[in-house]
């Protein structure tokens, strides 16, 4: 089975050349402003690409979806599986999905560190085979320009109690690219740049 990743396109997703595949996965920052014309023509170009599953979840720039969140109401998108803090499986693979990342100015789905985010990440399940999240965990692929690791904590412990086969992310533009340890293969899947240049490509990852 072929997974394609990606994440933080930011409005620029009809730029973007996807490669075939049987799983498209989209982990956040689906919009720059997070309002409803931006997450239409998202979800409009998301349904329409081939791959016979397609998965995604919120970020910090789509306020569209917190809103939603905030009055209680379910997310149903024909074609297309839309993940917050819940989970799906698919020929056999479990899939988790949460939108939350550590406070980070006045963005959405912002969380406390400690405690209060620790939270979201105590509902994945111990099966979970791909783990999405829009923010990375702490030391993986999240060093900023300016040297700083600025990943979840309580995120990081999380990953290596349940030994996810795959953990998805993006956020830190430029922490884009993979990395193994022998359970987990981790992919920052963030499509622009610290920028916002379209430079990076999609990642593919056969199971």
């Amino acid at each position: 089975m072929k997974l394609v990743f990606i994440s933080d396109t930011h409005n620029r997703h009809r730029d973007i050349k996807i490669p075939e595949g049987d799983i498209l996965v989209h982990a956040g920052d689906v919009s720059s402003r997070g309002i409803k014309s931006e997450i239409d023509s998202f979800i409009n170009w998301f349904q329409s690409q081939p791959h016979k599953h397609k998965i995604f979840i919120a970020g910090n720039h789509d306020f569209f979806f917190e809103k939603i969140v905030e009055r209680n109401v379910e997310v149903k998108i024909p074609n297309v599986i839309y993940l917050n803090d819940s989970g799906c499986e698919i020929e056999g693979l479990n899939f988790w999905g949460s939108p939350v990342q550590p406070e980070f100015f006045n963005w959405a789905f912002n969380r406390k560190r400690g405690k209060e985010i620790k939270q979201h990440w105590d509902l994945i399940p111990k099966n979970t085979d791909i783990l999405i999240t829009h923010g990375p965990p702490y030391g993986i692929l999240d060093k900023t320009t300016r040297n700083e690791l600025v990943g979840c904590e309580e995120l990081v412990k999380k990953v290596i109690e349940i030994k996810p086969k795959i953990h998805a992310f993006g956020h830190i533009h430029e922490g884009y690219g993979i990395f193994k340890n022998e359970n987990t293969t981790f992919i920052n899947a963030s499509i622009l740049n610290e920028k916002y240049i379209y430079t990076n490509d999609p990642i593919i990852i056969e199971i």
